[in-house]
């Protein structure tokens, strides 16, 4: 690689399914890499990330955690980028500064981007956002608009069906963190750019030793599991379908808007979109050694347009389609033994 070409850039979360797909590619690209994981102790997660081609001269790890966002100070020092791709899914109950999720995510995002304008060397941040807080519901939650883009904001007032525990501090954790994160854009005086990517549902194989939870979603009505079904439905109650993308676009994506000359802003980040129903029938076209039960092949026939055409008209390419997402994470799912072959 070019040495004038080689960028020095921080990637939060490194450890994670996002994060180390997104940690090898910069990698391979020739980039030096300062990467975030809470746990240095943790040998399993800091051998993945080590193990990765390029790790030995060009990858550096930092203990960071999103609930002590201040941590992130020193592996952002001197990067010209930052990917924050680290999000809280469960609150850390022990926590005296921040009641939920939310609270810590929000806190995370603007230590973070605090932190890239002291730094003067970081020119933009990279939000790893998420297509759950661009929901085309009306705010009363009584109808759908006709179509999703970046316009759209997932209201807070409204009750889901297939709510969980889970869901509703991620929802508004990403929500509102993603609005902090575009906030720098506005009210940081132009020191620093600011861009979100708020991704749909991401497919694909994984480096980790485990099937991602975004992966168990989208093989769900295969496995019969219907605790991730059931997170599979809620999605599409919140968006109306579901945005299908995968792994390694996902993170070319990442890279793409680290290599434009200026960008800012929000974008969605999916290549289609499916209803359930139309996923079970792709499912038993080309499945047909997996029977789905007829109560995972429910909902309707067709879903709300998904308008992604922002990203494209900014010159990226998707090099993955329904059928390699597919795929993909069928044989991860075989791979790591949540489908029987």
């Amino acid at each position: 690689m070019d040495v004038r070409t080689c960028r020095k850039v921080c990637v939060t979360g490194g450890s994670g399914y996002i994060g180390s797909w997104l940690v090898k590619k910069l990698l391979e690209k020739g980039h030096i890499v300062h990467a975030t994981l809470r746990n240095l102790d943790d040998t399993s997660k800091v051998g993945l990330l080590n193990s990765l081609p390029g790790a030995d001269t060009n990858l550096v790890l930092f203990k960071a955690d999103i609930y002590s966002p201040s941590e992130f100070e020193l592996a952002i020092e001197g990067c010209e980028f930052v990917f924050h791709v680290a999000t809280p899914l469960h609150h850390d109950t022990q926590s005296s500064l921040y009641k939920d999720t939310a609270e810590a995510a929000i806190a995370g995002v603007r230590s973070i981007a605090d932190s890239c304008i002291r730094s003067k060397s970081v020119k933009r941040l990279i939000y790893t956002a998420s297509a759950i807080a661009s929901s085309p519901l009306t705010q009363d939650g009584s109808h759908f608009q006709s179509c999703i883009n970046e316009s759209c904001w997932t209201p807070f007032n409204v009750s889901f069906a297939y709510i969980s525990d889970f869901w509703p501090d991620y929802l508004k954790s990403k929500t509102l963190a993603e609005k902090e994160a575009l906030s720098y854009n506005d009210y940081g005086n132009g020191k620093l750019e600011v861009v979100t990517l708020a991704c749909g549902l991401v497919g694909g194989e994984t480096l980790l030793s485990y099937v991602p939870f975004s992966v168990e979603l989208f093989i769900s009505q295969l496995t019969g599991n219907s605790l991730y079904y059931n997170s599979l439905r809620f999605v599409q109650e919140v968006l109306g379908s579901l945005p299908l993308v995968h792994i390694d676009d996902v993170c070319q994506a990442h890279v793409f808007c680290m290599e434009q000359q200026s960008m800012r802003g929000r974008f969605l980040c999916a290549v289609t979109n499916l209803t359930i129903r139309e996923l079970a029938t792709y499912f038993q076209e080309n499945y047909s050694e997996y029977k789905i039960a007829q109560e995972f092949m429910e909902g309707p026939t067709r879903g709300i347009k998904y308008d992604c055409s922002k990203l494209i008209k900014m010159g990226f390419e998707y090099k993955y389609d329904k059928k390699k997402i597919t795929e993909d994470s069928v044989t991860c799912g075989r791979r790591l033994g949540v489908l029987l072959k």
